[in-house]
């Protein structure tokens, strides 16, 4: 009796092993790019993917590069090829600004529209879009992204960003900056003392937020933690904005240089890392 049992266990095992190889889902990776002309002073704005990377680098050219890795899952071809069709991004164009609009499964009334008899059994099918986007040094910047990297370089205007979990790193250059995460490791680097910017306030609900600050920037600096977790300061710029307050690891209301641009930092749950750049132009 012993026998046919140990036979019917090593017959099973080998039938779900081969049946779960076979059952990994396909993927399909697209590459979709464009380009066109954008004059300094516009506006550009991003609606990320539920999923996906977005960079954005600033360059001397009046133009906006576009480039976008459209990965999509399906158990098979046939649905492969539906969902690509469905998949990607649109422009929207109009004087002084261009949106960028991804286009997916997450957009039910876009769905409806494009292709009606869509099968309800996909929309649960895994994708996710990367977008890698130049653009003109001096330009207004709006991204709302889901969950994936996000990275700003280059970049001079007024900047708005929300994203609800990524590892980001924003390397500010000048203009206004007004971010909210909602969890993940947010990295700001103020890279030169001679910073133009009017101000940045960066909000962080979970994780780990550090900053890299330039010796020498004149600012009117504000950190805090709202609920858990504490400050770490390594930066010996700061002097206390009322004489005899104190910085504590939850809270530091400070002036940096002759002070004047307020930067403002908050995390919910989790820790400030405060740096010193060693070195600054």
């Amino acid at each position: 009796m012993k026998r046919p049992a140990c036979l019917f266990t090593l017959v099973f095992s080998f039938v779900f092993l081969f049946t779960s190889v076979h059952a990994q889902p396909l993927s399909r990776t697209t590459i979709k790019t464009d380009k066109l002309d954008f004059g300094a002073g516009g506006t550009l704005t991003v609606q990320g993917a539920p999923v996906g990377s977005i960079s954005v680098e600033g360059w001397a050219k009046n133009e906006v590069e576009i480039s976008a890795e459209i990965v999509v899952e399906a158990a098979n071809e046939a649905d492969l090829e539906r969902l690509s069709k469905v998949t990607g991004f649109q422009l929207d164009e109009s004087t002084g600004r261009i949106g960028i609009i991804s286009l997916g499964t997450h957009d039910k009334r876009y769905l409806k529209a494009i292709d009606k008899k869509f099968p309800k059994t996909l929309l649960g099918n895994a994708y996710r879009i990367d977008y890698v986007l130049k653009v003109p040094r001096y330009c207004d910047l709006q991204i709302d992204g889901g969950k994936g990297d996000l990275k700003l370089s280059g970049v001079e205007g007024s900047i708005k960003i929300n994203f609800l979990e990524t590892n980001a790193s924003l390397d500010l250059v000048g203009g206004g900056v007004m971010a909210i995460f909602g969890k993940g490791d947010v990295n700001v680097s103020i890279p030169s003392r001679s910073w133009r910017g009017r101000f940045a306030d960066v909000q962080l609900a979970a994780g780990t937020m550090s900053l890299n600050l330039p010796s020498g920037l004149n600012s009117e600096f504000d950190a805090t933690i709202l609920r858990t977790g504490s400050i770490e300061n390594g930066f010996a710029d700061f002097k206390p904005r009322v004489r005899k307050a104190e910085f504590t690891e939850k809270s530091i209301v400070a002036k940096s240089g002759n002070g004047g641009i307020p930067l403002k930092f908050s995390v919910g749950d989790g820790t400030m890392k405060i740096f010193t750049f060693s070195k600054s132009i």
